[in-house]
Protein backbone atom coordinates (compact mmCIF):
# COMPACT_ATOMS: atom_id res chain seq x y z
CA UNK A 1 0.00 0.00 0.00
CA UNK A 2 1.39 3.23 -0.91
CA UNK A 3 2.74 5.50 1.79
CA UNK A 4 0.68 8.81 2.58
CA UNK A 5 2.42 11.83 1.09
CA UNK A 6 1.74 15.95 2.22
CA UNK A 7 -0.39 17.42 -0.75
CA UNK A 8 1.02 20.27 -2.80
CA UNK A 9 -0.24 21.98 -5.81
CA UNK A 10 2.27 20.86 -9.43
CA UNK A 11 4.20 24.13 -9.48
CA UNK A 12 5.04 23.51 -5.01
CA UNK A 13 6.51 20.30 -6.50
CA UNK A 14 8.88 21.95 -8.85
CA UNK A 15 6.81 21.02 -11.75
CA UNK A 16 5.63 23.69 -14.22
CA UNK A 17 3.72 23.21 -17.08
CA UNK A 18 3.47 25.61 -20.40
CA UNK A 19 5.42 29.04 -20.96
CA UNK A 20 3.00 31.44 -19.81
CA UNK A 21 2.64 32.88 -16.65
CA UNK A 22 -0.09 32.00 -14.24
CA UNK A 23 -1.88 34.73 -12.27
CA UNK A 24 -1.27 35.38 -8.47
CA UNK A 25 -3.20 32.53 -6.98
CA UNK A 26 -2.74 30.39 -10.08
CA UNK A 27 -6.39 29.41 -10.19
CA UNK A 28 -9.97 30.72 -12.14
CA UNK A 29 -10.00 33.34 -9.09
CA UNK A 30 -7.56 35.44 -10.71
CA UNK A 31 -10.09 36.19 -13.16
CA UNK A 32 -11.37 39.77 -11.58
CA UNK A 33 -14.98 39.27 -9.73
CA UNK A 34 -15.05 35.43 -10.20
CA UNK A 35 -15.87 33.37 -6.79
CA UNK A 36 -16.00 30.29 -5.81
CA UNK A 37 -17.64 28.06 -3.33
CA UNK A 38 -17.88 24.15 -1.92
CA UNK A 39 -19.83 22.24 -0.13
CA UNK A 40 -18.40 19.02 1.07
CA UNK A 41 -20.20 15.72 2.33
CA UNK A 42 -18.01 13.06 3.79
CA UNK A 43 -20.10 10.86 6.33
CA UNK A 44 -20.46 6.61 6.54
CA UNK A 45 -24.02 6.92 8.49
CA UNK A 46 -26.75 6.15 7.73
CA UNK A 47 -25.10 5.98 3.89
CA UNK A 48 -22.08 6.58 2.46
CA UNK A 49 -21.98 10.09 1.20
CA UNK A 50 -18.65 11.20 -0.81
CA UNK A 51 -19.74 13.84 -2.57
CA UNK A 52 -20.43 17.49 -3.03
CA UNK A 53 -21.47 20.39 -5.09
CA UNK A 54 -19.18 23.41 -6.47
CA UNK A 55 -20.89 26.78 -7.83
CA UNK A 56 -18.92 29.48 -9.80
CA UNK A 57 -20.28 33.07 -9.20
CA UNK A 58 -19.17 35.13 -12.15
CA UNK A 59 -19.56 39.18 -11.68
CA UNK A 60 -18.92 38.91 -7.91
CA UNK A 61 -22.48 37.28 -7.70
CA UNK A 62 -24.55 39.30 -9.87
CA UNK A 63 -24.29 37.47 -13.00
CA UNK A 64 -27.96 37.78 -12.82
CA UNK A 65 -27.57 41.67 -13.20
CA UNK A 66 -24.68 41.82 -15.48
CA UNK A 67 -24.45 38.69 -17.88
CA UNK A 68 -21.50 37.49 -20.21
CA UNK A 69 -20.80 36.83 -22.98
CA UNK A 70 -20.07 32.43 -23.44
CA UNK A 71 -19.31 29.82 -25.56
CA UNK A 72 -19.93 25.66 -25.24
CA UNK A 73 -18.05 22.78 -26.24
CA UNK A 74 -18.89 19.26 -26.44
CA UNK A 75 -15.97 17.22 -26.57
CA UNK A 76 -18.06 14.19 -25.79
CA UNK A 77 -21.91 14.09 -24.92
CA UNK A 78 -22.29 11.30 -22.53
CA UNK A 79 -22.98 13.37 -19.85
CA UNK A 80 -25.20 16.24 -18.96
CA UNK A 81 -24.37 20.57 -18.84
CA UNK A 82 -28.40 22.19 -18.19
CA UNK A 83 -28.92 25.76 -20.22
CA UNK A 84 -26.56 25.03 -23.18
CA UNK A 85 -29.37 25.40 -25.50
CA UNK A 86 -30.13 29.04 -23.67
CA UNK A 87 -26.41 29.61 -23.59
CA UNK A 88 -25.55 28.77 -27.21
CA UNK A 89 -29.18 30.71 -28.49
CA UNK A 90 -28.02 34.07 -26.89
CA UNK A 91 -24.51 33.49 -26.65
CA UNK A 92 -24.71 34.86 -22.95
CA UNK A 93 -24.38 33.34 -19.51
CA UNK A 94 -27.08 34.43 -17.59
CA UNK A 95 -26.57 32.40 -14.00
CA UNK A 96 -23.94 30.36 -11.66
CA UNK A 97 -22.40 27.58 -12.89
CA UNK A 98 -22.41 24.72 -10.51
CA UNK A 99 -21.06 21.08 -10.58
CA UNK A 100 -21.79 17.65 -8.64
CA UNK A 101 -22.67 14.13 -9.23
CA UNK A 102 -24.67 12.71 -11.86
CA UNK A 103 -27.61 12.16 -9.80
CA UNK A 104 -28.21 15.67 -8.25
CA UNK A 105 -28.15 17.39 -11.01
CA UNK A 106 -32.45 18.29 -10.74
CA UNK A 107 -31.69 19.02 -7.16
CA UNK A 108 -29.27 21.51 -7.84
CA UNK A 109 -30.92 23.32 -10.26
CA UNK A 110 -34.32 23.37 -8.29
CA UNK A 111 -32.25 25.10 -5.57
CA UNK A 112 -30.49 27.65 -7.55
CA UNK A 113 -33.79 28.74 -9.24
CA UNK A 114 -35.69 29.24 -5.77
CA UNK A 115 -32.47 30.79 -4.42
CA UNK A 116 -32.91 32.93 -7.50
CA UNK A 117 -36.79 34.14 -6.89
CA UNK A 118 -36.17 34.14 -3.06
CA UNK A 119 -33.30 36.74 -3.63
CA UNK A 120 -33.62 38.30 -6.91
CA UNK A 121 -36.60 37.76 -8.36
CA UNK A 122 -38.25 37.71 -11.88
CA UNK A 123 -35.98 34.98 -13.74
CA UNK A 124 -32.99 35.18 -12.05
CA UNK A 125 -31.13 31.20 -11.61
CA UNK A 126 -34.63 29.63 -13.34
CA UNK A 127 -32.44 27.79 -16.10
CA UNK A 128 -29.32 27.23 -14.32
CA UNK A 129 -25.89 25.84 -15.13
CA UNK A 130 -25.46 23.02 -13.81
CA UNK A 131 -22.95 19.81 -14.68
CA UNK A 132 -22.10 16.66 -13.22
CA UNK A 133 -19.53 13.41 -13.37
CA UNK A 134 -20.42 10.27 -12.01
CA UNK A 135 -19.06 9.48 -8.50
CA UNK A 136 -20.90 6.22 -7.85
CA UNK A 137 -17.77 4.39 -7.43
CA UNK A 138 -16.85 6.10 -4.07
CA UNK A 139 -20.16 7.93 -3.05
CA UNK A 140 -23.54 5.68 -2.49
CA UNK A 141 -25.30 7.72 -5.26
CA UNK A 142 -28.34 6.30 -5.26
CA UNK A 143 -28.60 7.94 -1.35
CA UNK A 144 -28.83 11.39 -2.89
CA UNK A 145 -26.87 13.28 -0.02
CA UNK A 146 -27.32 16.63 -1.20
CA UNK A 147 -30.40 18.90 -0.13
CA UNK A 148 -31.28 22.50 -1.40
CA UNK A 149 -29.07 23.63 2.16
CA UNK A 150 -26.27 22.21 0.57
CA UNK A 151 -26.41 24.22 -2.48
CA UNK A 152 -27.56 27.13 -0.64
CA UNK A 153 -24.34 26.90 1.16
CA UNK A 154 -22.15 26.67 -1.46
CA UNK A 155 -23.73 29.67 -2.97
CA UNK A 156 -23.44 31.56 0.28
CA UNK A 157 -19.52 30.56 0.83
CA UNK A 158 -18.50 31.58 -2.66
CA UNK A 159 -15.52 33.91 -2.33
CA UNK A 160 -12.11 34.87 -4.39
CA UNK A 161 -8.50 34.03 -2.56
CA UNK A 162 -7.21 30.36 -3.16
CA UNK A 163 -9.49 27.55 -4.52
CA UNK A 164 -9.63 24.47 -2.64
CA UNK A 165 -8.57 21.50 -4.67
CA UNK A 166 -8.94 17.48 -4.37
CA UNK A 167 -11.17 16.21 -2.60
CA UNK A 168 -13.83 19.09 -2.31
CA UNK A 169 -17.50 19.94 -3.55
CA UNK A 170 -18.53 18.43 -6.36
CA UNK A 171 -14.96 16.43 -6.94
CA UNK A 172 -15.21 14.68 -3.48
CA UNK A 173 -15.84 11.59 -4.97
CA UNK A 174 -14.07 11.56 -8.24
CA UNK A 175 -11.23 9.55 -9.44
CA UNK A 176 -9.10 10.42 -12.39
CA UNK A 177 -6.54 8.22 -14.58
CA UNK A 178 -7.62 5.68 -11.80
CA UNK A 179 -5.75 7.84 -9.12
CA UNK A 180 -8.15 10.07 -6.79
CA UNK A 181 -9.03 12.80 -8.31
CA UNK A 182 -11.43 15.81 -8.18
CA UNK A 183 -11.49 19.62 -8.60
CA UNK A 184 -8.54 21.89 -10.02
CA UNK A 185 -7.96 25.82 -11.14
CA UNK A 186 -5.05 27.15 -12.71
CA UNK A 187 -4.57 30.80 -14.47
CA UNK A 188 -2.75 32.10 -17.19
CA UNK A 189 -1.93 35.98 -18.10
CA UNK A 190 -1.73 36.98 -21.96
CA UNK A 191 -0.85 40.40 -22.77
CA UNK A 192 -1.75 41.48 -26.10
CA UNK A 193 -1.82 45.00 -27.31
CA UNK A 194 -0.18 46.04 -24.08
CA UNK A 195 -2.75 44.88 -21.45
CA UNK A 196 -2.61 42.22 -19.59
CA UNK A 197 -5.55 39.81 -19.29
CA UNK A 198 -5.80 36.75 -17.52
CA UNK A 199 -7.44 32.99 -18.38
CA UNK A 200 -8.55 31.19 -15.52
CA UNK A 201 -9.88 27.32 -15.55
CA UNK A 202 -11.39 25.27 -13.14
CA UNK A 203 -12.06 21.64 -13.75
CA UNK A 204 -14.22 18.38 -11.95
CA UNK A 205 -11.82 15.96 -13.46
CA UNK A 206 -13.42 11.76 -12.87
CA UNK A 207 -12.26 10.49 -16.06
CA UNK A 208 -9.33 8.06 -18.03
CA UNK A 209 -7.02 5.38 -17.22
CA UNK A 210 -3.80 5.08 -15.73
CA UNK A 211 -1.87 3.99 -18.64
CA UNK A 212 -2.47 7.11 -20.18
CA UNK A 213 -1.08 9.84 -17.31
CA UNK A 214 1.12 12.33 -18.82
CA UNK A 215 2.87 15.35 -16.81
CA UNK A 216 4.56 17.41 -19.05
CA UNK A 217 5.15 15.11 -21.45
CA UNK A 218 6.06 12.35 -19.40
CA UNK A 219 4.90 9.05 -19.16
CA UNK A 220 4.26 8.73 -15.46
CA UNK A 221 1.06 6.56 -15.72
CA UNK A 222 3.19 3.87 -17.65
CA UNK A 223 5.88 4.22 -14.73
CA UNK A 224 3.56 3.60 -11.67
CA UNK A 225 1.40 1.10 -12.73
CA UNK A 226 -1.04 -1.49 -10.78
CA UNK A 227 2.37 -2.66 -9.37
CA UNK A 228 2.91 0.77 -8.15
CA UNK A 229 -0.11 1.98 -6.92
CA UNK A 230 -2.73 0.04 -6.67
CA UNK A 231 -5.88 0.75 -9.18
CA UNK A 232 -9.18 0.70 -7.78
CA UNK A 233 -10.65 -2.46 -7.09
CA UNK A 234 -11.55 -4.43 -10.04
CA UNK A 235 -13.95 -7.45 -8.76
CA UNK A 236 -17.12 -8.27 -10.48
CA UNK A 237 -19.43 -4.84 -10.55
CA UNK A 238 -21.95 -3.28 -12.97
CA UNK A 239 -19.66 -0.04 -11.94
CA UNK A 240 -16.65 -1.38 -12.82
CA UNK A 241 -15.97 0.76 -16.01
CA UNK A 242 -16.91 3.81 -14.17
CA UNK A 243 -13.57 4.96 -13.03
CA UNK A 244 -11.60 3.99 -16.24
CA UNK A 245 -14.08 6.00 -18.68
CA UNK A 246 -15.87 8.83 -16.62
CA UNK A 247 -16.04 12.56 -17.40
CA UNK A 248 -14.70 15.99 -16.94
CA UNK A 249 -16.15 19.12 -16.57
CA UNK A 250 -13.66 22.45 -17.59
CA UNK A 251 -14.81 26.12 -16.76
CA UNK A 252 -12.77 28.55 -18.62
CA UNK A 253 -13.34 32.00 -17.57
CA UNK A 254 -11.71 35.69 -19.29
CA UNK A 255 -11.41 38.97 -18.61
CA UNK A 256 -10.73 39.46 -22.48
CA UNK A 257 -13.22 41.16 -24.00
CA UNK A 258 -14.65 38.01 -26.37
CA UNK A 259 -17.69 37.81 -28.01
CA UNK A 260 -19.90 34.62 -28.04
CA UNK A 261 -17.94 32.89 -31.12
CA UNK A 262 -14.66 33.48 -29.71
CA UNK A 263 -16.14 32.40 -26.03
CA UNK A 264 -16.67 29.29 -28.16
CA UNK A 265 -13.43 28.53 -29.98
CA UNK A 266 -11.73 29.24 -26.11
CA UNK A 267 -13.84 26.23 -24.97
CA UNK A 268 -12.41 23.98 -27.93
CA UNK A 269 -8.71 24.79 -26.67
CA UNK A 270 -9.62 22.93 -23.58
CA UNK A 271 -9.33 19.50 -25.80
CA UNK A 272 -5.93 20.22 -25.98
CA UNK A 273 -5.26 20.58 -22.28
CA UNK A 274 -7.34 17.07 -21.55
CA UNK A 275 -5.18 15.24 -24.14
CA UNK A 276 -1.88 16.29 -22.92
CA UNK A 277 -2.39 14.57 -20.02
CA UNK A 278 -3.89 11.77 -21.29
CA UNK A 279 -7.95 12.15 -21.82
CA UNK A 280 -9.21 11.14 -24.92
CA UNK A 281 -13.02 11.00 -24.88
CA UNK A 282 -13.99 7.96 -24.03
CA UNK A 283 -17.30 6.08 -25.61
CA UNK A 284 -19.39 6.97 -22.49
CA UNK A 285 -17.41 9.84 -21.19
CA UNK A 286 -18.85 13.44 -20.47
CA UNK A 287 -16.41 15.96 -21.26
CA UNK A 288 -18.29 19.18 -21.62
CA UNK A 289 -16.20 22.70 -21.56
CA UNK A 290 -17.93 26.63 -21.00
CA UNK A 291 -16.22 29.44 -21.31
CA UNK A 292 -16.82 33.08 -20.64
CA UNK A 293 -15.53 36.47 -20.91
CA UNK A 294 -16.23 39.30 -18.51
CA UNK A 295 -14.77 41.51 -20.56
CA UNK A 296 -17.86 42.96 -21.90
CA UNK A 297 -21.33 43.94 -20.06
CA UNK A 298 -24.72 42.97 -20.92
CA UNK A 299 -27.19 44.38 -18.23
CA UNK A 300 -30.78 42.18 -19.45
CA UNK A 301 -32.68 45.75 -18.23
CA UNK A 302 -30.60 47.99 -21.05
CA UNK A 303 -32.58 48.72 -24.45
CA UNK A 304 -29.46 49.29 -25.93
CA UNK A 305 -25.93 47.54 -25.67
CA UNK A 306 -23.36 49.62 -27.91
CA UNK A 307 -19.95 49.19 -26.45
CA UNK A 308 -19.13 46.03 -27.14
CA UNK A 309 -15.40 45.24 -27.40
CA UNK A 310 -14.01 41.98 -29.01
CA UNK A 311 -10.23 40.70 -29.78
CA UNK A 312 -9.13 40.71 -33.47
CA UNK A 313 -8.55 37.48 -35.33
CA UNK A 314 -5.11 37.49 -35.39
CA UNK A 315 -4.81 37.98 -31.70
CA UNK A 316 -6.34 34.63 -30.65
CA UNK A 317 -3.53 32.28 -30.86
CA UNK A 318 -1.82 33.15 -27.61
CA UNK A 319 -5.09 33.02 -25.60
CA UNK A 320 -5.87 29.64 -26.81
CA UNK A 321 -2.48 28.11 -26.17
CA UNK A 322 -2.73 29.76 -22.92
CA UNK A 323 -6.07 28.37 -22.39
CA UNK A 324 -4.93 25.03 -23.15
CA UNK A 325 -2.11 25.25 -20.51
CA UNK A 326 -4.14 26.49 -18.22
CA UNK A 327 -6.80 23.14 -18.23
CA UNK A 328 -3.82 20.79 -18.39
CA UNK A 329 -2.41 22.47 -15.46
CA UNK A 330 -5.63 22.53 -13.43
CA UNK A 331 -5.89 18.88 -14.34
CA UNK A 332 -2.45 17.83 -12.67
CA UNK A 333 -3.54 20.30 -9.71
CA UNK A 334 -6.65 18.32 -9.22
CA UNK A 335 -4.50 14.90 -9.25
CA UNK A 336 -1.55 16.02 -6.87
CA UNK A 337 -4.10 17.64 -3.78
CA UNK A 338 -6.82 15.00 -3.91
CA UNK A 339 -5.92 12.39 -1.10
CA UNK A 340 -6.31 8.76 -0.62
CA UNK A 341 -10.31 7.74 -0.22
CA UNK A 342 -12.12 5.02 1.03
CA UNK A 343 -15.93 4.79 0.32
CA UNK A 344 -18.45 3.07 -1.00
CA UNK A 345 -18.32 -0.49 -0.01
CA UNK A 346 -15.28 -0.40 0.88
CA UNK A 347 -13.42 0.75 -1.96
CA UNK A 348 -10.36 2.62 -1.85
CA UNK A 349 -8.76 4.96 -4.88
CA UNK A 350 -5.10 6.17 -3.81
CA UNK A 351 -3.97 9.58 -4.16
CA UNK A 352 -0.83 10.25 -6.80
CA UNK A 353 2.34 9.95 -4.86
CA UNK A 354 3.80 12.90 -4.81
CA UNK A 355 7.87 11.94 -3.84
CA UNK A 356 7.50 9.43 -6.97
CA UNK A 357 6.15 12.18 -9.18
CA UNK A 358 8.92 14.27 -8.32
CA UNK A 359 11.44 11.58 -8.90
CA UNK A 360 10.27 10.59 -11.90
CA UNK A 361 10.21 14.18 -13.69
CA UNK A 362 13.57 14.57 -11.99
CA UNK A 363 15.19 11.52 -14.02
CA UNK A 364 13.26 12.55 -17.58
CA UNK A 365 14.89 16.46 -16.80
CA UNK A 366 18.43 14.62 -16.39
CA UNK A 367 18.16 13.17 -19.74
CA UNK A 368 16.90 15.83 -21.38
CA UNK A 369 19.52 17.71 -20.59
CA UNK A 370 22.05 15.11 -21.23
CA UNK A 371 20.59 14.87 -24.43
CA UNK A 372 20.20 18.72 -25.35
CA UNK A 373 24.58 18.75 -24.29
CA UNK A 374 25.40 16.83 -27.16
Amino acid sequence: MPTTHPRARLRELGISIGSYPPGPLNAITDVPGVLVGHRTLIYDEPRKARTGVTVILPRDGQIHEDFAFAGFHCFNGTGEMTGIHLLEEFGLLTTPIALTNTNQVGLVLDSLARYGATHYGGWAYKISVVAETYDGWLNDINAFHLTENDVIAALESACGGPVAEGNVGGGTGMICHQFKGGIGSASRQVESEEEIFTIGALVQANYGERRLLRVAGVPVGRLMDENHTPLPSEKVDPDSSSHREGSIIVVIATDAPLIPTQCRRLAQRATVGLARVGGVGYNSSGDLFLSFSTGNHYPPSAKKVSDVHMLTLSQMDPFFEATAEAVEEAILNALTAAETMTGFKDRTVYALPLDDLQRIMADYDQVAKRYSSR
